[in-house]
């Protein structure tokens, strides 16, 4: 029983900055890896950024240089600092976690979050 609750999404124009984060509640056992997707009207859901719990990072080429991704152990949550704002980066943005939770054994599994807004404008 887990539940990632996502905030921080909203509107900004172009060059503009926010930051995402989103926490992961409930029987945590561990969390293997945390990141966001987006999906844009249309468009399939797609990678932005995603990190281990040991700290390895990944981004796809579009946020590179721009988007920054972190965690919180302590806190069981993940945030993504967003700068230099494109229209482009208009879309919903999924929180979603790889963990373990508690249970006759850890069991491993993919959560998502409910998506949060982020609107870009020109």
């Amino acid at each position: 029983q887990v539940q990632l609750v996502e905030s921080g999404g909203g509107l900004v124009q172009t060059g503009g900055s926010l930051r995402l984060s989103c926490a992961a509640s409930g029987s945590v056992f561990r969390i293997n890896a945390m990141g966001w997707y987006r999906q844009a009207p249309g468009q399939q859901r797609e990678l932005a950024a995603t990190i281990t719990s040991g700290g390895s990072t990944n981004y796809d080429d579009s946020v590179k240089g721009r988007f920054t991704i972190s965690r919180d152990n302590a806190k069981n949550t993940v945030y993504l600092q967003m700068n230099s704002l494109k229209p482009e980066d208009t879309a919903v943005y999924y929180c979603h976690a790889d963990l373990a939770t508690w249970g006759s054994w850890p069991r491993r599994d993919n959560y998502w979050g409910q998506g949060t807004q982020v609107t870009v404008s020109s």
